[in-house]
């Protein structure tokens, strides 16, 4: 059963106010009523009309058009109609610019008001229906969480759901933010090991004797402060899988332990004795690309080949344009429960600014930044203006161009110095943007004697 709409009734004058308010019941409406603009913004903040009507001139120290603006704060996509004794053009365009949907004179005539309502209510049921059939669209093109309509994407749907049951290793690249453990997680799920566990490792977070530890595990007294004997990653993901993320980060000791694991099946506990044998299928992620790290000679060829039995590639948000929207609104759908706050959509403002934006961060800083713009909105819909702090990278990601005089390598040492100072000296977070290795960062960092 579909709820009644709500109409709020805003004027001093009480035979008006309760004159039109009758009109309006006797259509159907649900009608409150206030009789100065305090006591509207108030009602507003307490509820969400679907129809303001408000009187231009008012006593009490806000007059229409200041309440009309403090409940466009609230509600940005609310009717409201101005009604006026003393129409003039000035207080007509004044009412329209400031986002009146409407601006007729008194005398009110009733069939005029229940035409005009009525019509407005019909594009408000529009953009109802609009709402539930994009969140049909976006189950549509959901899989696993991971949500997009990009044919790659798409494509790369159609492949998880055939590799899912194998035993073959897979490989997954793809900038930071792209949704690296999203993928692996879907292959997991959707094969004959999602009843098993699913166990990720960031391989980037940890030293290497420790990171050699969480893997494999150890036996009691193997080190100092191993005082009991642990399980590693490998064993507990015993019949279901590893996400190795960040591979691209381990050292070259690692890599050969882990290039023993792929090939035997079997690897030893730090400081053990006994061969463990398992049945664990290595998905591994890396944001670099590691053909070039195997040229460079930074990562081991025979380890490469091991892991890259299947090659995944996501690409970069800002090459899926169209996905921007239907991400966005899934994480206004799902916020909005997570954060206990009733937002129900964005605007077409609000939108051409996402679409606007480069997204270096990629889904996770698209997540972030609706995130951010509803924690701090207080409406129902998000606006262009709740993404005003989007607008302050704009000039730093596009339209540089360098003096004539500036070498190639002063271009390239400028770029990391700002890149550096964007992400407050983050390396990891720095290199992801620049699309390099943080060894490679660090040679740069060196060879130009960038401060840290």
């Amino acid at each position: 059963m579909k709820m009644p709409w709500e109409i709020l009734v805003v004027d001093d004058e009480e035979v008006m106010r309760e004159s039109l308010a009758a009109w309006l019941r006797e259509d159907g409406f649900v009608v409150d009523t206030a009789a100065a603009g305090a006591e509207a913004v108030a009602k507003a903040r307490a509820k969400d009309y679907a129809i303001y009507f408000v009187d231009l001139k008012m006593p009490g120290g806000m007059d229409g058009i200041e309440t009309m603006m403090e409940i466009r704060k609230l509600h940005a996509e609310a009717a409201i109609i101005i009604i006026t004794a003393y129409a003039t053009v000035d207080t007509a365009i004044t009412a329209m610019k400031e986002g009146a949907q409407e601006y007729i004179v008194k005398p009110c005539n009733p069939s005029e008001i229940s035409l005009l309502v009525n019509r407005i209510i019909k594009v408000k049921n529009l953009q109802r229906e609009n709402i539930i059939l994009r969140k049909k669209l976006t189950r549509h093109y959901s899989f696993h969480d991971i949500i997009s309509k990009h044919p790659r994407m798409l494509d790369l749907f159609a492949l998880i759901r055939d590799i899912a049951s194998l035993r073959s290793t897979v490989l997954i690249h793809g900038e930071s933010g792209t949704g690296k453990e999203l993928i692996a997680r879907a292959i997991h799920y959707s094969g004959h090991r999602a009843e098993r566990p699913f166990i990720g490792v960031s391989c980037a977070a940890l030293a290497e004797t420790l990171l050699e530890s969480e893997l494999f595990g150890h036996e009691k007294g193997a080190f100092t402060g191993a005082v009991a004997q642990k399980k590693g990653k490998f064993e507990l993901a015993e019949g279901g899988t590893i996400f190795l993320d960040e591979i691209g980060d381990i050292s070259p000791k690692l890599q050969m332990d882990l290039l023993r694991v792929l090939q035997e099946r079997s690897f030893y506990r730090v400081g053990g004795s006994d061969e463990i044998h398992v049945d664990v299928r290595v998905i591994a992620a890396s944001h670099v690309d590691l053909q070039e790290a195997v040229q460079r000679g930074t990562f081991r060829d025979d380890l490469f080949y091991r892991l890259n039995v299947i090659n995944i590639h996501i690409p970069p948000l800002r090459e899926r344009r169209e996905d921007i929207p239907l991400l966005a609104r899934h994480f206004v759908e799902r916020l909005s429960h997570e954060l206990g706050k009733e937002v129900d959509d964005l605007t077409e403002g609000a939108l051409r600014v996402l679409l606007d934006y480069e997204w270096p961060g990629n889904v996770r800083e698209l997540e972030n930044a609706v995130e951010r713009a509803m924690v701090t909105c207080r409406a129902r819909v998000l606006t262009e203006e709740d993404f005003a702090f989007l607008n302050h990278n704009k000039p730093e990601r596009r339209g540089w161009v360098p003096p004539a005089n500036m070498s190639l390598e002063e271009v390239e040492k400028q770029v990391i110095v700002a890149t550096l100072q964007r992400t407050q000296g983050n390396i990891k977070e720095a290199a992801a943007t620049l699309g390099i290795d943080r060894s490679t960062l660090y040679d740069r960092i060196k060879k130009y004697n960038i401060p840290r």
